[in-house]
């Protein structure tokens, strides 16, 4: 009988060392000290970037032709001779043609103010740099 005691004594051997881990071996007890670190917070502004201002509006030449009964007429003939060009000409009311010039107007006006809120917050922002740069 003692036989079987001790086979079963050196099967539970290995399954108690696994699930004790390294508890049997010494724990080491001379730890590195711990010195307190320092945090020093500094409150920096971020660089800002200022993207170039865009390219000025290039506009293409626009050749304008104002067509009257007597020009319209005139260009008929020069058609059915063979002499004018077949070109597509579009036509605006009088108000049509007020609508375009305020709305290019309104263009304009609102590129304008833009680019002045634009170079105000670029102002701004050269002052608070050379506020920075004096403290």
């Amino acid at each position: 009988m003692a036989p079987k005691a001790s086979c079963k004594t050196w099967k539970l051997l290995p399954i108690l060392l696994v699930l004790s881990g390294c508890s049997l071996l010494p724990s080491r007890t001379d730890s590195p000290k711990v010195q307190a670190v320092e945090v020093v917070t500094v409150a920096k502004n971020p660089v800002r970037y200022h993207p170039p201002l865009p390219n000025a509006v290039a506009t293409l030449p626009v050749q304008w032709t104002v067509l009257t009964p007597e020009t319209m007429s005139e260009y008929l003939e020069d058609l059915r001779e063979g002499n004018a060009p077949t070109n597509a000409f579009y036509g605006l009311t009088t108000k049509g043609y007020e609508n375009l010039s305020q709305n290019m107007a309104e263009v304009t006006r609102y590129i304008r103010q833009v680019l002045s809120i634009i170079e105000y917050y670029r102002r701004v922002d050269q002052d608070q740099e050379e506020q920075n740069e004096n403290e």
